[in-house]
């Protein structure tokens, strides 16, 4: 749930499944240290809070502060994320720093590539390092143009309601649209003032009022692929594709043979399964991706789909019924292609 505020009053609108907290970020630097004492061994591991500067400095983004003196008012401050899981950047990939630096130099940017690949997941945590508050649309939800941009409520116009983007417009912080090739083009449309060098937008259900852009208001739109797995989505409107200034592709931590162990410790972090167990998941899950990036499957397997998977394992269930319960009915309804899931799981746990 996000939300949106006009006068003080806060209304609750139904856009994200993320819940956000108050801004208290909580990530750590972990150092183990084997020591003796009285002739036994001892294994102490020593956790150290990083602070949001630390952390900016970790990614080698501290140079591009998106609100240099400014502190957002009280009523966004509980929207700005707190303990979002570290992101984990895929082998010769810097996301995190090419978010930030798009940001920095053209206010917005937009990301692409098929579910499960973290793209939601990198948005809430460039939120919380920066400071940001983060207002989340869901483009592919049935949402109205009074919810997105306001109205009068009761009679007569004395009650005015901010939407979700006006609302992003007074206050700032980053707006996030979710599913952005599922738009309407109705509201596109009305975005592409806010997007170009006008920077405002005319709210006709009010009187026609300007309501400018946010010095610090930034936009990161997020899509899957335009094709018929993704039902729904459709190319992007060419006037809107143009206003976003940088595009970061985003794909899978394993895919094929190149197998990520930032993936695998994952697995076994969530989990508590063993190294081996977790590897072998990785990799079917990695095989199963390749298939689907060839188009041989309809579907390729998300980390959390894996994770699924590894915590039934770790129930008791042994890896093909367990994967009988998650990954083959989450690939496709078609028994034949459930078959060719099983068989490559069988490889890897026969």
């Amino acid at each position: 749930m996000a939300s949106s505020n006009d006068g003080g009053n806060k209304k609750k609108v139904g856009y994200g499944s993320h819940q956000l907290k108050r801004a208290e970020t909580k990530h750590y630097v972990e150092t183990q240290i084997n020591t003796k004492f009285n002739g036994a061994k001892l294994s102490l591991l020593i956790r150290k809070t990083m602070s949001r500067p630390e952390l900016l400095k970790k990614y080698g983004v501290e140079k591009y502060d998106l609100h240099p003196n400014y502190e957002f008012p009280e009523s966004v401050r509980d929207m700005i994320p707190s303990n979002v899981p570290e992101y984990i950047t895929p082998p010769g990939k810097d996301y995190i720093k090419q978010i930030i630096r798009a940001l920095y130099y053209f206010k917005q940017c937009a990301l692409i590539g098929p579910s499960g690949t973290g793209k939601t997941h990198v948005v809430y945590f460039i939120a919380e390092i920066t400071g940001l508050p983060i207002w989340e649309v869901n483009c592919g939800l049935q949402t109205s143009t009074y919810d997105l941009f306001g109205r009068y409520i009761g009679l007569g116009k004395e009650n005015w309601i901010d939407g979700q983007i006006i609302s992003w417009c007074r206050d700032g912080g980053i707006l996030y649209l979710d599913e952005a090739n599922m738009m309407k083009q109705d509201i596109a449309a009305r975005l592409n003032p806010i997007l170009d060098t006008r920077g405002h937008i005319v709210l006709t259900e009010k009187d026609n009022e300007v309501v400018k852009r946010h010095e610090f208001g930034y936009v990161i739109i997020s899509m899957n692929p335009f094709s018929s797995e993704f039902v729904g989505t459709k190319p992007l409107n060419a006037a809107f594709r143009r206003r976003m200034s940088v595009w970061l592709t985003f794909d899978y931590l394993s895919v094929g043979n190149n197998i990520s162990k930032e993936e695998i410790a994952l697995i076994q972090k969530r989990s508590g399964l063993d190294e081996d167990t977790a590897t072998k998941i990785v990799k079917a899950g990695a095989e199963l991706r390749r298939q689907y990036q060839t188009g041989d499957l309809p579907y390729g397997p998300s980390p959390g789909d894996l994770m699924n998977w590894a915590i039934l394992i770790a129930d008791g269930s042994d890896p093909i019924t367990a994967a009988n319960e998650s990954i083959v009915g989450t690939t496709s309804d078609d028994l034949e292609i459930q078959d060719t899931v099983r068989r490559i799981i069988t490889t890897y746990f026969s």
